[in-house]
């Protein structure tokens, strides 16, 4: 167990990070062939950034909504939800981008244009569907199973008593949601949450199976045509560290905060 602590010991592993990646990044910045990958991979980073950010706002969404569905008093409901999880959970991530891609998002189109072809709208073509949006529904699809069973944890690990005792105040299902269940559930699993953000940007890069242009496609096209691996791989290797780190360090610090809010934290 990681006592306060232990968890406020000095980052010496972020020196070393910050003397490696200013190494690198220095040799990025002096060395011209660097620099020009750098230039080419950087109309990646928006596409990775949109990806992950929509991806994993919509995947807490339906994540939320499956632990909600999953803790109903209704056994229909119950059992939905379970059959979600697990089926999605056992799908490899890119076996549910390939089928989202040529499978679902093919057969979403065609009932498209069945519905409104009732009532008169032009039908949309397949490829109207772009590629990016069926790869972020398919990430939103995939991480919603983990994450619902986070937000299962967290919300079951709230003391009956405090339930109980808003009840007795009188307030509504939502109200105790909202101000008893929901903020002691988030700070206890803002870490594994935090977890699944960091695994969704370095996932985010198996939609280049699909040929969407984020860092890793930019990567590929690169260095097939300039045939320098080693440099160009360096430079992605070098873009979703960056990404991950900085993130793990925001996330750390939110945890921290919210720790240091919490009345005997």
């Amino acid at each position: 167990m990681i006592t306060p602590k232990q968890d406020r010991d000095f980052p010496y592993w972020l020196l070393i990070v910050l003397a490696v990646g200013g190494y690198f990044f220095w040799q990025v910045l002096s060395n011209d062939l660097y620099t020009q990958v750098l230039g080419t991979l950087s109309k990646g980073i928006r596409i990775t950034v949109f990806v992950t950010l929509v991806g994993f706002a919509l995947a807490n969404a339906l994540g939320l909504g499956l632990a909600m569905m999953s803790m109903s008093r209704w056994i229909v409901v119950r059992q939905v939800a379970r059959l979600y999880v697990e089926v999605v959970r056992g799908v490899p991530i890119i076996v549910l981008l390939l089928y989202v891609a040529f499978v679902l998002a093919p057969a979403l189109v065609a009932l498209w244009n069945w519905a409104t072809g009732l009532v008169g709208f032009d039908p949309i073509r397949n490829r109207d569907f772009s590629m990016l949006w069926r790869a972020t529904i398919a990430l939103t699809i995939g991480y919603s199973a983990f994450i619902s069973e986070v937000f299962r944890a967290g919300l079951q690990s709230i003391e009956r008593g405090q339930i109980e005792a808003a009840e007795a105040l009188g307030l509504s299902a939502w109200h105790r949601f909202r101000h008893i269940t929901f903020p002691q559930a988030f700070r206890r699993i803002l870490p594994p949450l935090g977890n699944d953000f960091v695994a969704m940007v370095k996932d985010s890069s198996l939609v280049s199976v699909l040929g969407v242009l984020d860092v890793t496609q930019a990567g590929k096209v690169t260095a097939a045509g300039n045939f320098r691996y080693f440099e160009t791989y360096n430079i992605v290797a070098l873009i979703y560290l960056t990404m991950t780190i900085g993130l793990s360090l925001v996330l750390r610090r939110l945890e921290r905060h919210l720790r240091d809010r919490t009345p005997g934290g």
